[in-house]
């Protein structure tokens, strides 16, 4: 794969980075391309031996680097997304070669890595003055923590990387990044650049075994743990982190419904929510789960989503046209076939779809089904694949308390052409991020997190920045 003339980064070999060098292991191993079920290329796999290194490196960087001035740490950000973005090309074609996803959203995702860098570097920290009389005077201020560890999951190899490094760097920490062991390629390649415009140590990455997330969790010289991934998951990290307290950001699953009002628009409406509902083959922890249609609209929006749905294509991410790639691994794979499982073993009417794709990689057409029981697994648990439970509601009280019969709170969606309405829903949702008359719209500048089980902070934004520090209250006495 070419890389850029102005910016030489081969993208067919494969290193952990420690202390700013590239470094192999003895032991290798490889992702799947999961359209073709092809090995991908051999990436190393660390040891907890490697681990020390790089909390050893990130501990000696971090006393020079967390005494840089934030303007220097923005522009080491900007010169780094710049040279970045050169290469969005080729870490499209790479994180279509991972990940799947059709190159079109491969490539949408590499530019929004360049956004989400640049975008962040423009957040401050200044000082708080909470005081300030003939007495005193009283300072918040804001301090790097340390050790960063960054769990990357293989949805969104690159932006939610992106995302995790560099608010880390901005508020003076060092990171190390772990991409996920289905993806990490992008991830090991986006550290590999870093390399070129911030300290030996600030930036490292590593590719490891099955139990290099818990070695990282548990460690006693990592300071903070940032992890997106499911809430299973998120359990046993915050488990492993609470021996050393160390500090937390966990951005969990969703179960996330969408309230379709009578008011809806559907000729507009239901595309719209039903690509919200397959985007990324449905592997996006805020995608919409649950579709709750009006019953005075809802025979017709059902059957506008299936016409909609029909003209939606699966296949290769590199061939033209296809909207939807595979399920990105194995394992997952056969979770969401499990789905199907139940509806065939309980009855339930399926709307359109119900078969599976190319037996060459792990496809899933996408399926509607059409009013399971609210008790059925298709609904009460999260699929992150492209199956979807379109369901009916009459009561405005009865479809809140359904949509919050969740142990999640990630994200919702109302969909009304009377805004009162869908504000005075929208309120009572409960949950971290809740659009109206859209889904899916996130931004870099606006903290994003999850209610009750679907974690613990936020992410971007302000909010994310200030959750890789320290409060400090500064006293003067005058």
């Amino acid at each position: 794969m070419a890389s850029s003339p102005e910016i030489k980064l081969r993208f067919d070999t494969f290193y952990n980075i420690i202390d700013g060098s590239p470094v192999s292991t003895t032991e290798t191993r490889h992702g799947i391309n999961p359209a073709t079920k092809q090995a991908n290329p051999d990436v190393p796999v660390a040891s907890q031996q490697d681990l020390d290194s790089a909390v050893e490196a990130a501990q000696r960087a971090f006393k020079h680097w967390s005494q840089t001035t934030i303007e220097e740490r923005r522009a080491a950000l900007v010169a780094y997304a710049n040279a970045y973005k050169e290469l969005t090309t080729d870490f499209a074609k790479l994180l279509t070669m991972e990940q799947g996803k059709p190159i079109a959203f491969a490539t949408a995702e590499a530019e929004a890595g360049y956004t989400w860098i640049t975008k962040i570097a423009k957040l401050s920290l200044s000082d708080e003055v909470i005081i300030d009389d003939e007495e005193r005077k009283v300072v918040t201020r804001y301090t790097p923590l340390g050790v960063v560890g960054a769990i990357v999951p293989w949805n969104f190899p690159i932006q939610l990387a992106v995302g995790k490094i560099a608010p880390a760097l901005l508020a003076g920490n060092t990171i190390i990044v772990k991409p996920s062991p289905f993806t990490p390629y992008c991830g090991l390649k986006l550290v590999e650049l870093a390399q070129r415009f911030f300290p030996p140590g600030v930036v490292q990455a590593l590719s490891g075994p099955d139990e290099l997330g818990p070695w990282m969790t548990s460690h006693p010289r990592i300071d903070k743990i940032s992890f997106t991934g499911s809430t299973a998951t998120g359990k046993r990290v915050m488990q492993s982190a609470s021996a050393t307290l160390k500090r937390l950001t966990l951005e969990l699953g969703g179960n996330d419904p969408a309230i379709v009002c009578k008011s809806a628009d559907i000729k507009d409406v239901a595309p719209k929510v039903a690509t919200f509902a397959f985007f990324n083959s449905g592997q996006v922890c805020v995608a919409i789960k649950r579709i709750y249609v009006h019953e005075s609209i809802y025979e017709e929006f059902r059957d506008a989503v299936v016409e909609y749905t029909k003209s939606i294509k699966v296949g290769n991410g590199l061939e033209e046209g296809n909207f939807l790639g595979p399920i990105q691994n194995s394992s997952q794979y056969d979770r969401v076939q499990g789905f199907f499982d139940d509806v065939q073993q309980q009855g339930m009417k399926i709307a359109f779809g119900g078969s599976p794709g190319d037996s060459k990689g792990y496809f899933i057409n996408p399926t509607i089904i059409d009013k399971p029981k609210d008790d059925s697994r298709l609904v009460t648990e999260e699929q992150f694949g492209p199956v979807v439970p379109l369901l009916a509601w009459s009561d405005e009280e009865d479809v809140i308390e359904r949509a919050n019969n969740t142990a999640m709170g990630l994200g919702a969606s109302v969909w009304s052409s009377d805004l009162q309405e869908a504000d005075r829903i929208a309120k009572r949702l409960q949950a971290g991020n809740v659009w109206i008359n859209t889904h899916l719209d996130l931004n870099p500048m606006v903290p994003f997190g999850g209610h009750k089980q679907s974690g613990i902070g936020s992410e971007w934004g302000s909010a994310g920045l200030k959750s890789y520090c320290n409060v400090q209250t500064l006293h003067l006495k005058l």
